[in-house]
């Protein structure tokens, strides 16, 4: 067998794993061993010394500490009820509107992404804390969950972002340009999210509605309660793209502040502080075993030269770059059923970037199509997260919705998928929507 027959088994075989439900670390890990070991004829030198540097040159990978410290500023403000906070500042301005409670969680999740970088944990934070209130106040089962899913997936869009952080890692660009570059399309994706929720309700005044405004005190105050919020983020992406603190630092600061705030909030006692640093511990182990696995894999891929013969085919068959990148677009959408968001990112990366950088996309140079790419394959990925039958953010949602099916739930997101497709479509024939900052920047 020629060495890409080999990769295109490998990657076959772990296709296969996942459909039975392999961890996917674990999954990556047996798929690069197996075609190192075929590679070799069963020798085990090259995949013991391949391993040895990997996984030392992953965990003393300096810029990937900003992981660990960004889930834990996510942990912080989720123990230390600062989620609270940005939902009943949202609720206090447009909670009286139709379908405004609704508009109220789409915002939150926003401003809680801004300061969290997970879309499973916004869903899961902002779902505790909006379902009670939008099912008490007489919102349907089908509007509350899908607004909530959908809306969920700003944590991983709205920067900071892991995903982003690892595609910056994965393929050598500036995490704050990657940063800037999502601010725009993040903004696009929840007012687009309004726009569904406001035609829903436009439609079934039913589904949404509105409650008693608060007196204008009430409201100036809820506001002032969020400020520290915004402070945190203009800090961690200025202070990274203004180049007065790298990632790293950035994050720590951001870390600290949010839990000084939780702890001023008096959210943060003992209890919350020791089940934030489990969490992160938690979650960072997690991050690492597949960053290893991955990185066997993708060493193992290289190898196999799979992803140069891949890129050079699809260069040579005259294949026109559009279609080329919607293809890579409808395999991510299938991947979303397989696998979680860090996963696709780590999996494809590696194939799909060499593809689409051999390739003219609208004269970009390589370094603004490198940011391009990175931005719409965080918008498709989180289509995954999301789409039926078992995008992770519908199961978060229906566990803590007691009573709304599963069904009521996956028809609940269809409106907001439907945001989701037009806005990717955006992006890909008017890229300058997410460039035009980083240009304003000097980027």
């Amino acid at each position: 067998m020629s060495g890409t027959a080999i990769g295109l088994a490998g990657f076959a075989g772990l296709m296969g794993m996942l459909a039975l439900r392999v961890h996917i670390g674990v999954a990556m890990f047996i798929a690069g061993a197996a075609i190192y070991l075929t590679i070799n004829d069963g020798q085990t030198a090259a995949l013991l010394f391949t391993l040895n540097n990997l996984a030392f040159a992953r965990l003393s990978n300096y810029d990937l500490s900003v992981i660990p410290l960004f889930l834990l500023m996510g942990q912080f403000a989720t123990h230390g009820g600062l989620s609270k906070a940005l939902f009943r500042a949202a609720g206090a301005l447009i909670g009286h509107w139709r379908g405004g409670l609704a508009m109220a969680s789409t915002a939150a999740c926003a401003a809680f992404g801004a300061i969290c970088g997970s879309s499973l944990a916004t869903a899961a934070t902002m779902g505790q804390v909006a379902l009670p209130e939008l099912q008490a106040r007489g919102y349907s089962g089908r509007l509350a969950t899908g607004t909530l899913a959908a809306s969920g997936t700003l944590g991983i869009l709205i920067p900071p972002s892991v995903p982003l952080v690892v595609y910056a890692v994965l393929t050598q660009e500036s995490i704050g340009k990657l940063f800037v570059a999502a601010v725009v399309p993040g903004i696009i994706a929840a007012l687009g999210y309004l726009a569904v929720i406001a035609l829903i309700v436009r439609r079934n005044p039913a589904a949404g509605p509105a409650s008693a405004p608060l007196p204008w005190s009430e409201r100036l105050r809820a506001q002032l309660g969020v400020l520290p919020v915004l402070l945190v983020f203009l800090v961690v992406i200025v202070g990274i793209y203004d180049g007065w603190a790298n990632p790293t630092e950035a994050a720590s600061i951001g870390a600290a502040a949010c839990g000084i705030i939780a702890v001023a909030s008096g959210g943060m006692r003992w209890p919350q502080l020791v089940a934030s640093i489990y969490g992160t511990a938690q979650a960072t182990a997690m991050i690492f075993v597949v960053l290893i696995g991955a990185d066997l894999l993708n060493s193992a891929l290289a190898v196999s030269q799979m992803p140069v013969e891949l890129a050079a085919w699809v260069r040579d068959s005259g294949m026109p770059p559009l279609l080329v990148l919607f293809s890579i677009i409808g395999i991510y959408i299938l991947l979303g059923c397989v696998m979680d968001s860090l996963a696709m990112i780590l999996l494809t990366i590696p194939i799909f970037y060499p593809v689409v950088m051999g390739l003219d996309f609208f004269g970009m140079d390589a370094s603004d199509k490198s940011i391009w790419f990175g931005i719409l394959a965080l918008m498709v990925v989180e289509i995954g997260l999301v789409h039926p039958p078992v995008g992770m953010n519908l199961y978060v949602i229906n566990r803590l919705a007691r009573g709304v099916p599963m069904r009521e739930t996956a028809w609940g997101v269809m409106p907001f998928l439907a945001s989701d497709l037009l806005r990717i479509l955006l992006i890909v024939f008017v890229p300058g929507i997410c460039l035009w900052l980083v240009h304003a920047f000097g980027g």
